[in-house]
Order: C-alpha cells, then sequence, then structure tokens
C-alpha cells in the first residue's frame, strides 16, 4: 500500500549503546522537525529475545540474534513508499511484542547496532554516520556513572565491557569504514594523563568524493592547519581549545579531518569558529552556533561532539533537499 507519495530519503545512524544516537536524533529533529522524520531502532529486529539469546549464548550484538532478512525487506518497502507491519522489542521484558503498522515519511532514520552491517540495508542509505567512542572514554563514562548511580564496583564495571568486546569489535565497530561521516570521541591531548576524560578531543571524519557531500572545512580547503582559536573573540578556560584541519586516510578512503580539542566556555562566542568553517550547508549566518544554543544542555554542547553533531545534521539536510529537488525536476521532465 502507497500511503505518502514522493522521494523517501533514508538515513543511518550507528554506534554503540551510550555512545550518543539519542542525542543526535533529537538535533535532527529540529532540523527536519518532528512530522518530516520516522525513527525505526534496529533493536526491533533482534530475532531471539532476552530468554533466547541467554539460552543460546549469544549477545544482541551478534548478527545471529537478528533478522536482517526482514529488516533489509522492510527498509526497503519504506524506501518505496510502502508501509509496514514492523516487528517490536520490549526492552522492558526482553521479549518481541506484536507488530506496528509503521508508514512511509518524507525521512526514514534507522539507527542501532547494525545499520550499515549488512550490504543490502547499506546500500539503501543515502547518508550515515557513525558515532565512535573511544575505549578509553567508553571505559571512563560508564565507570563514572555505574559505580556512582547504579552501586556496582569497578571490577564488575569493567568485566562487562570485556565481556561485551569481542562482539563489539567483530560486529559493530567493522561498520564505521562504511559510513560517510565518523564522529570520534578520543581523550584529550591538552591534559597529561587526564583521568576524568571529562574534556574531549572530537573529530569529524569526513568521506571524500560522495556525490553532493562536500566536506566541511576550516579557513583553506585541502590545507592542513592547527589552529589556538583562544583570546579575545572565544573565552577559553584551562586547558583552552586546539583546532585542526585537513587530510586524512581511512579505511583506505580518503578524508577530510576536522577535530576541536577542549570545550567552549561560552556557546555564543562559536559564532567566531563557525565564520571560519566553510562548505558548513547553513542557511544563513549564524544559524550552526543557533542550533547549538537552542539546547545547550544537550550532552556535548560544549564541546565537538555537539558540534560536529549539527554539523552532520546541516549536511544530511542538505542530501535531503538535494534529492527531492532531483526527485521534482524527474517528475516535472516526465510531466513536460
Amino acid at each position: 500500500m502507497i500511503s505518502k507519495p514522493g522521494k523517501v530519503v533514508l538515513i543511518g545512524v550507528a554506534g554503540d549503546s551510550g555512545c550518543g544516537k539519542s542525542t543526535f536524533l533529537r538535533r535532527l529533529s529540529d532540523l527536519f522537525g518532528a512530522e518530516l522524520m520516522t525513527v525505526i531502532c534496529l533493536d526491533d529486529y533482534h530475532s531471539l529475545d532476552r530468554k533466547q539469546r541467554k539460552e543460546a549464548g549469544v549477545t544482541a550484538l551478534d548478527p545471529k540474534a537478528n533478522n536482517f532478512d526482514l529488516m533489509y525487506e522492510q527498509i526497503k518497502a519504506l524506501k518505496e513508499g510502502k508501509s509496514i507491519d514492523k516487528p517490536i522489542y520490549n526492552h522492558e521484558t526482553g521479549e518481541l511484542d506484536p507488530p506496528e503498522r509503521v508508514d512511509p515519511n518524507r525521512i526514514i532514520v534507522i539507527e542501532g547496532l547494525h545499520p550499515l552491517y549488512d550490504e543490502r540495508v547499506r546500500d539503501l542509505i543515502d547518508f550515515s554516520v557513525y558515532l565512535d567512542i573511544s575505549d578509553e572514554v567508553k571505559i571512563a563514562w560508564k565507570i563514572q556513572r555505574d559505580m556512582a548511580e547504579r552501586g556496582h564496583t569497578y571490577e564488575d564495571v569493567l568485566a562487562s565491557i570485556n565481556a561485551r568486546r569481542p562482539d563489539f569489535e567483530a560486529y559493530i565497530d567493522i561498520q564505521k569504514q562504511y559510513a560517510d561521516v565518523v564522529i570520534q570521541i578520543l581523550p584529550t591531548q591538552l591534559i597529561p594523563n587526564d583521568e576524568e576524560k571529562k574534556v574531549l578531543r572530537v573529530r569529524l571524519m569526513q568521506r571524500e568524493g560522495i556525490e553532493g557531500f562536500d566536506p566541511v572545512y576550516l579557513f583553506d580547503e585541502g590545507s592542513t592547519i592547527d589552529w589556538i582559536p583562544c583570546g579575545r573573540k572565544l573565552t577559553c578556560s584551562y586547558p583552552g581549545i586546539r583546532m585542526h584541519y585537513g587530510p586524512d586516510s581511512y579505511y583506505g578512503h580518503e578524508v577530510s579531518v576536522l577535530e576541536v580539542d577542549g570545550q567552549f566556555d561560552r556557546l555564543e562566542e562559536l559564532i567566531y569558529i563557525e565564520s571560519h568553517l566553510s562548505n558548513t550547508s547553513t542557511k544563513y549566518y549564524g544559524e550552526m552556533t543557533e542550533l547549538l544554543l537552542k539546547h545547550r544542555e544537550y550532552p556535548g554542547s560544549t564541546n565537538g561532539s555537539g558540534l560536529f553533531q549539527v554539523l552532520v545534521g546541516l549536511k544530511m539536510r542538505a542530501t535531503y533537499e538535494r534529492l527531492i529537488a532531483a526527485d521534482r525536476e524527474v517528475a516535472a521532465t516526465a510531466q513536460a
């Protein structure tokens, strides 16, 4: 059944649990509007419930616990403008609930552990991002949260991370090689032997050579730039801020890398950074800063993760508008 006419644009958001996917989706909703965007959590395509996974000795990260054939068929149907009866995985009970009807929308976002794992699904996606948190930061965050909020011991937390690691490396981490952009969250290089991991170094890896996608650059496209923007125009407390831009290679692909190490004291002053960035896909001067200010309470707003989530969102909007315009042009030509 065709529910909505017109082009359906498919966006993929990949990454481990706790890597910032929920915050990124809220930022996308700001850009597109909730009415235009339907989000599908790929956990719904678990083929084994919690009890069955335990009996089989597999985790939810293992492809054996997921139905990729159904995922592909239903995502393809949505992209073709057809409604689906999508399964539901109940996180509270760990069981599979009766399916729900999902109609196509202008933008379908598939998010979760495996959006880029299956080649058939991957080929349907119009633009993708992988959110990549380094082990050091992930462990520090999980230890701080689980020990403070859940009463776990340091040994318990480390054991749960290590138990999950083989499947993560085998099935999740490998997907970043297929993403159009990767947001890497790393320990700062500004504080020697930093253990808190509150100050972060964030890198935006942007694939070159993708049709319709122009990577964001700092000052001079294709150059290698190291910039310390602190001073009268950007308030910086210890340890300051450093930015980097330049070409690199990533999983055999040519990429442009934009990097922010440190955190911002006053988000209003990010207009200074914005004025030195090009190809941001903003529609007016200051839009990037305005989007960050709109939700300054979101995690990562004071460092490069918030900044780069907004930039990637702007690129996704540009991709959507380009594909919709091309579709309308084709339709107009056909009618002429």
